[in-house]
């Protein structure tokens, strides 16, 4: 089976670390994050990786070469100029099985083989996977009607929300969904297959993910990492 994994954005976010490295080289206790992933990958059978690289692609492909290291193959997809996170699918050959995508970000004990069993057997165009999350909101938050009037005051409120794991698994078909080197980021593809009566799934995920989108979410996850390095990489990790 094969993965894609997006690793070429230019970590904004994640200034000044991403001046010097690109985001998915970024160490998690010694081991950059994209080497996690594809360590994972290699666990549940994935045999091919495809990188979509842009920002400082040079760094990638000096680090993981050929990825016979890991015991998988690894081909490069460059993008001369940014297509979002859907639009770098559309440059890439030879995606005629079901595929998975992730962000080459991501920290997670999810187990892939679970999540492509699960879209196999719901029988969708997509799978995306989801993550229940709290965001606490630390203001009061007036609630005001048409005519003015305040109506509710909710002190420091918490509320949750089913967000986008940054890992997906595809059916070829949802290709057709994506122009041929345009700029298109994933909600618009999402609400186009919507939109076209495709059926999108969601799978629900209670373990560990964190998403390395700040400093603050990157330190987290370099420190959770060491108390559940077995648990994401397997037995004598």
């Amino acid at each position: 089976m094969k993965a894609i994994v997006l690793a070429g954005g230019k970590g904004t976010r994640m200034l000044p670390y991403t001046n010097i490295l690109p985001k998915p080289l970024l160490p998690i206790d010694g081991m950059p994050i994209l080497e996690v992933l594809i360590r994972q990958m290699k666990r549940y059978g994935i045999s091919e990786v495809i990188l979509t690289v842009g920002h400082m692609a040079y760094l990638l492909e000096s680090y993981f070469k050929d990825g016979s290291h890991y015991g998988v193959n690894i081909s490069y997809s460059h993008e001369d100029e940014p297509l979002g996170t859907a639009g770098p699918l559309s440059l890439i050959d030879g995606l005629d099985e079901t595929f998975m995508v992730m962000n080459g970000d991501v920290l997670t004990t999810l187990e892939f083989g679970n999540l492509i069993k699960y879209h196999r057997d719901r029988g969708g165009i997509a799978t995306i996977a989801t993550y229940r999350r709290q965001v606490n909101i630390d203001l009061g938050v007036v609630h005001v009607n048409d005519g003015d009037e305040i109506k509710n005051y909710t002190e420091k409120p918490s509320m949750n929300f089913n967000v986008s794991m940054g890992i997906y698994v595809f059916e070829p078909t949802v290709l057709a969904y994506i122009p041929k080197g345009e700029y298109l980021d994933f909600p618009d593809l999402v609400l186009k297959l919507i939109n076209a009566g495709e059926r999108v799934i969601s799978y629900a995920f209670e373990g560990y993910w964190q998403d390395l989108g700040n400093q603050k979410e990157y330190i987290e996850a370099s420190e959770e990492f060491n108390l559940l390095r077995e648990e994401i990489l397997g037995e004598g990790a």
